[in-house]
Parts: structure tokens; C-alpha cells; sequence
């Protein structure tokens, strides 16, 4: 395979705080950490020794892993190094979508793994093992409970309250198996099918399920896999947790950073809670809220707890305490010995949001990394392409502007109307002047004449245009078909797609492309080919 790369603005679909993040534009100084880049990841290094607990995390690891971990070697040696003072992680997070949802959770993964592996280069005297934090706290099973392939949506219909990472996967077998029906019959599909139906059929919740499928596609890199979902965990947070719901700290720092982006001219991803915590249970996850009389309620459960009931639960029950999406950070940050975060584009925005919130409590800011971004195609499209004289810069320009463009490259015809406008905008000019001598008030008509002559020269144009597209239908067809297939529904591929036909296609070589592809401190939106 091959890649070529192109820059995030011309693809028109990323946020300008996103841009002016990877542009280093110097109003973003004061709410990032170490700048993504070598020089910046050996601050980071001399910063983050010495501040992780890690035998115990060791040892909560391979609890986690169980049995599941002596199966891939490289991954059992990178939980051992954790216990290493020179070994540090790089870590994404992302909530459990089933059959790992749209194609941007593979990218994710992928990034950190090549990145794991460029710090290695860059420095050999330390070990640097790549992290997926699996986010299984998340409630909302709407957003994981489905995937696409071919732009078919598979849903699995269940009722379901609390965290995710819980839901029983014993109703997931009729989805598993619509699934399965999009792979076909080859090599590879029987490979992903039987992985499918390993993962989901023979675990009993949704985080053992996606554990065993992550591991079996991403365990030969190393990569670690980690449930925040645990008691040993909460406890090594429990102070963090107490402070922070009963002084509020998180809301008053994140407040008044978010306050300073929009007066620096950026916008926001998420707010601030007065309690950024859930109160987690099997049964449900709900917020919790200080009423005025001092107490403290979990919503809509009759859960009332005062001022020191509260700290006794955290203290006897840290696992019952849940962290959002604005403490979520500071938890993995507290517990791992981590140099990056790599996330979305949305993710790094709101990550911008938080450092305040870190240096109140002396917890390093991670380096920012947006995840690598790709299309991923075949050199039958690529042909497409070059033969409609587009490129692969150019596909991601609207439809319509694609079509005007190549019209106008291959008409016989001259279809703007530029200059017969330049005549009659000198000929206006003329009668103005005219019509100013005999009555000054004359001129807004004279200007009302010529704006309805624009008007009706622009649809002329359009008409021309129009007419000549007739002449180039099959090309025009042709650009419809590119732009359905490489953006579905409108928009990027990996915000869609599955990556289950891609993996039919290329087997387990679609991963080692991509972390060979991938340039994780590049900043450039990759296209594979």
C-alpha cells in the first residue's frame, strides 16, 4: 500500500481551534502543555519521573488480563516494564463501541502504537508501551450500541442502564450474527468472524468482550489495555474525588480557562459541572448534586448522603464514584506514568479546557496528539481520480464545486460571462456620471439598474454552466460516484465506516500499514492507496 498526505485545512473538516493547536498559534500557550514534538516529549520525560504508584498498578493489570495476557508475550513485557521507572506510557481512550464502531477507533489505537515506537527511537534508554483506556464508566449506550458497513447501520436493540463496560453480552448473538453476514466467505473474514465471535459471545460484559477483541488485533504491537472500572484504581483517586466534590475545584478551574479560550477567540467542547462525579452502581449511573441544605443527592435514586456520609462512602467505596469527561483525564493522568494523550479533534479541543484544573491538584499535563486521520482506498480509485484530472487534495472540495471546476477545465466553450460584465460595469459607470449631471438623486437608480443586470448576468452564467454539464454527464456521474464512496453520507470515512471490509480486504496487514503510514507528530491527514 501507499500513502500520500495532505494538510487538516484542506480537508475542511477540522475545527479551528484544532488548526491553530497543530499551527502552534502562541494563544494556545497558555492552555497546552509541552509542544508535540521531540524537545517537548524530553521535558516531559524529566517531569513525570517519580510520580506513579507502579507495582500496584502492575499487579491490577494482570488481574485484569487474567489468563488473556500470557497469549501475546510482548504485551505481558510491556505490564512488567510498567514497574520500570524508565518506562513511561502513551495512551488514547475511547468508549466501547461494539465492533470497535467507526474506523477512527482503529486510527487511534494505531497512532499510539507508532508513537510508542518513534519515542523509542528518539530515545532507546527508555521503554515507552502504548495504552488503550477503556472508557467503561460511559453510560451512554446509544452512542456504542451500533456500526456501519457499506453505510448498512447493525444495531443491537437492548435496554440498558449504567456503565457500559457491565452491560452482559448475553442478548448480543443475533447482532453478532448480522455482522458476520456483511463479512462474506474468505480467509480474513473467517478470521474477524470467529474473533467476533470469541469476543462477544464468550465474555460476559461488554469491557471483557472488547478487551479480548482489541487484544486479539492490537496484542503482537504490545499494546496494554486498561479497565479504569476498578476499586485499586478509585482508591489510588479517592482523595482527588473527595477534595474535588466537596470543594468544587474542577468547576471554578475549568470555568475560568473556558472563559479565556472564547476571549482568545476559540471555542469550547464541554462544561463544567459544579460535581463532576457519578455515583455508579450496577444497576445505574447517575450525578451527583449538593442541595441547599448541605446534603448531597444522587439523582433521581433517593440517595441522600451529608457532608461526612459522603466522605466515609468514598473512603469504604471509591469504586461507587465515577469521574466525567471533564475528571476522566486527571484520573488516567494520576494513575499512569503517561508522556501523551492522543484523541480526536473534538477531544484535544476540550482537553484545552482542563490544564487549570491539573495544576490545581499537581498533576502533570500529558502532551496533546490528534490521532492520525485517514481515507483509505485502492489504486482503482486512485485511477478514478487522476483520470477526472482531480487529486487527492481536491476530492474533499463540495460535489458541486468539483463539477464547476471540471466543466469549465474541459468545456469548448467559454462560460464566464467576466468580461462582457467589465464592459457593461464601464458602461454603467458612464450613465451614472451622466445622470448625476442632470439630477444628483439619479444615481441609486442608475445603481439599482445595474445591481438587477448582475443579477441577471449571474444567472445567465449559472444557465451556461448548466447547460454545458450535459456535454460531460458520464464524468460528472463518475465525480458523484468518487464522492460517495470515499466520503459516505457526506462526510469522512472514518467517522462512519466499520473497518470490518477493510479487514476482509488486507487481513492483519490494514494495521501494519497503518503504523507504518502513520507520522503521529507529521500533523497531516494520511490517504491510503
Amino acid at each position: 500500500m501507499k500513502a500520500t498526505y495532505i494538510d487538516y485545512k484542506d480537508t475542511n473538516s477540522f475545527s479551528k481551534t484544532l488548526l491553530a493547536y497543530l499551527n502552534n498559534d502562541p494563544a494556545l500557550e497558555p492552555f497546552a502543555g509541552n509542544r508535540p514534538d521531540m524537545e517537548g516529549f524530553a521535558r516531559q520525560i524529566t517531569a513525570k519521573v517519580g510520580k506513579t504508584e507502579r507495582e500496584g498498578l502492575v499487579q491490577r493489570l494482570k488481574h485484569q488480563y487474567g489468563t488473556l495476557l500470557p497469549e501475546q508475550q510482548v504485551v505481558a513485557a510491556n505490564v512488567e516494564a510498567l514497574a520500570d521507572e524508565r518506562t513511561f506510557t502513551v495512551t488514547t481512550g475511547h468508549q466501547l463501541n461494539i465492533f470497535t464502531g467507526p474506523l477512527y477507533f482503529i486510527f487511534k489505537i494505531a497512532t499510539t502504537i507508532r508513537l510508542a515506537c518513534d519515542l523509542k527511537k528518539a530515545f532507546p534508554e527508555y521503554t515507552f508501551v502504548p495504552v488503550y483506556w477503556m472508557a467503561t464508566e460511559d453510560h451512554d449506550f446509544a452512542e456504542i450500541n451500533h456500526t456501519r458497513l457499506h453505510g448498512r447501520k447493525i444495531v443491537w436493540e437492548a435496554s440498558t442502564q449504567g456503565a457500559t463496560g457491565r452491560i452482559k453480552t448475553e442478548g448480543i448473538a443475533e447482532t453478532v450474527r448480522r455482522y458476520q453476514n456483511f463479512l462474506g466467505l474468505s480467509e480474513n473474514s473467517s478470521r474477524l468472524s470467529g474473533m467476533i465471535e470469541e469476543a462477544y459471545l464468550k465474555h460476559d460484559n461488554l469491557a471483557a468482550a472488547t478487551r479480548y477483541l482489541v487484544h486479539q488485533l492490537f496484542g503482537s504491537y504490545g499494546l496494554v489495555i486498561m479497565d479504569a472500572d476498578d476499586r485499586w484504581l478509585k482508591q489510588r483517586f479517592a482523595p482527588v474525588i473527595e477534595q474535588d466534590i466537596l470543594g468544587e475545584h474542577s468547576h471554578s478551574a475549568i470555568e475560568k480557562t473556558s472563559n479565556a479560550l472564547k476571549d482568545a477567540g476559540f471555542s469550547t467542547q464541554v462544561h463544567a459541572r459544579e460535581i463532576n462525579f457519578f455515583y455508579l452502581t450496577d444497576a445505574f449511573r447517575e450525578r451527583i448534586v449538593r442541595l441547599d441544605d448541605g446534603r448531597y443527592e444522587v439523582l433521581r435514586q433517593g440517595i441522600y448522603f451529608t457532608e461526612e456520609e459522603l466522605r466515609a462512602e468514598i473512603s469504604n467505596h471509591p469504586d461507587r464514584f465515577s469521574p466525567n469527561v471533564v475528571m476522566r483525564p486527571l484520573y488516567q493522568e494520576l494513575i499512569l506514568p503517561n508522556l501523551a494523550y492522543i484523541g480526536g479533534g473534538a477531544e484535544i479541543v476540550y482537553w484545552l479546557q482542563l490544564k487549570a484544573c491539573f495544576e490545581h491538584y499537581g498533576v502533570d499535563f500529558p502532551i496533546l496528539v490528534p490521532r492520525n486521520s485517514a481515507m483509505i482506498t485502492d489504486d482503482n480509485m486512485a485511477v478514478k481520480v487522476l483520470r477526472l484530472d482531480l487529486t487527492f487534495r481536491s476530492i474533499f472540495k463540495p460535489t458541486d464545486e468539483l463539477k464547476k471546476e471540471y466543466v469549465r477545465r474541459h468545456t469548448k466553450h467559454r462560460l464566464n460571462l467576466h468580461d462582457e460584465w467589465m464592459e457593461l460595469n464601464a458602461i454603467f459607470g458612464k450613465l451614472r456620471l451622466r445622470a448625476h449631471k442632470i439630477d444628483p438623486t439619479l444615481g441609486p437608480s442608475t445603481d439599482a439598474v445595474k445591481a438587477r443586470l448582475k443579477k441577471a448576468i449571474n444567472n445567465l452564467e449559472k444557465k451556461l454552466l448548466k447547460a454545458d454539464k450535459r456535454n460531460h454527464e458520464d464524468a460528472l456521474i463518475q465525480i458523484d460516484r468518487i464522492k460517495e464512496k470515499l466520503f459516505p453520507g457526506g462526510g469522512l470515512q472514518e467517522r462512519s465506516e466499520n473497518f470490518g471490509l477493510l479487514y476482509v480486504k488486507y487481513g492483519d496487514r490494514l494495521i501494519s500499514e497503518l503504523i507504518g503510514h502513520f507520522e503521529p507528530l507529521a500533523f497531516k491527514f494520511t490517504i491510503i492507496y
